[in-house]
């Protein structure tokens, strides 16, 4: 297993200590292994487009309407 030297701040060192004294991990190198095991799947892969190739994108022209088109009740008035 490879392993990788890193320079953390007090506050994370803290509260890793923390979390292993509370029961949350088994010990220290559990718990660096798991957080850091979370935290890059939290950059897991990016979600690739669903978006099918030759899909039309105005194939629900049926549920678009027109502003212009809108019926805004019996006024005579311009509106901008």
């Amino acid at each position: 297993m490879p392993k990788t030297q890193v320079d953390l701040p007090d506050r994370i060192d803290s509260e890793i200590d923390r979390l292993v004294e509370s029961g949350d991990f088994v010990n220290r190198e559990q718990a660096v292994e798991e957080l850091l095991s979370m935290g890059i799947s939290a950059y897991g892969p990016m979600e690739e487009a669903t978006e099918e190739p030759g899909e039309d994108l105005f194939d629900n022209v049926d549920e678009q309407q027109d502003p212009a088109a809108r019926d805004e009740g019996d006024s005579d008035e311009y509106g901008f």
